[in-house]
């Protein structure tokens, strides 16, 4: 059985914590893809498939919930893992996400070996290498 690289997709307005992501799950053998804000991921995912979504809540364009209820949507329907990465920790925020449809509400920073044993555990699965 032929085992397929796995595609992320790290959803950030800060180019900083975009390409620490990215690194990180590039260096984890995910092939990664960029988007600046919600609006920019939709787009992403809709023109292409992914294994994965890393997502921060406050973004202009499209903020973190609102793009996540939009991949859940009828419309994108992606069942993709969806990660959010926040540095948002009030009473709620964990709940508000979840309801959107995220699969997983991290508060940052979140250490790099733990958001890669994560994603390795979300996306595993029939020929994917965990």
């Amino acid at each position: 059985m032929t085992q397929t690289q796995r595609k992320a997709l790290v959803v950030d307005d800060a180019a900083t914590v975009r390409m620490y992501h990215t690194t990180l799950l590039g260096d984890a053998g995910f092939e990664v893809q960029e988007a600046a804000n919600g609006l920019e991921a939709v787009e992403a995912a809709l023109a292409t498939g992914f294994d994965l979504f890393v997502v921060d809540v406050n973004m202009p364009k499209m903020n973190g919930y609102t793009c996540v209820e939009t991949l859940r949507s009828e419309t994108v329907g992606t069942p993709a893992p969806v990660v959010m990465i926040s540095t948002e920790d009030r009473p709620g925020d964990a709940d508000r996400a979840y309801a959107a449809g995220a699969n997983l509400y991290l508060v940052k920073p979140v250490a790099p070996e733990r958001l890669v044993r994560i994603a390795r555990l979300l996306t595993s699965g029939p020929g994917v290498a965990a």
